[in-house]
């Protein structure tokens, strides 16, 4: 079923801005090898794609700045379902 979630990572472990922005990155990069579409935002990336895609690589997102050392994380998840969603492209092009 067509998706979009959107999620932010946060490490709450990290000694400096250049580090938090390490562990943001790490999580982007699982994002881009998974294939989807996404969009990057100031404070959390969209996600398009089938549901159980869309969710497993939130995990993987999540899980893979934990691995990097991150300590403690929180990530929070918004995620919408169903048919005629509409894609981020379309929500936000009046606004570029």
């Amino acid at each position: 079923m067509k998706s979009a979630l959107s999620i932010q990572v946060l490490p709450l472990a990290a000694a400096n801005k250049e580090e938090l922005y390490a562990y943001v990155d790490r999580a982007i990069e699982i994002i881009d090898k998974s294939g989807l579409s996404y969009t990057v935002g100031a404070f959390e990336t969209t996600i398009e794609g089938e549901l159980d895609e869309v969710w497993q690589t939130a995990y993987q997102a999540h899980k893979a700045v934990l691995e990097a050392g991150a300590g403690k994380v929180i990530s929070y998840i918004k995620l919408a379902s169903g048919e005629d969603l509409g894609s981020t492209e379309e929500k936000l092009t009046k606004y570029r």
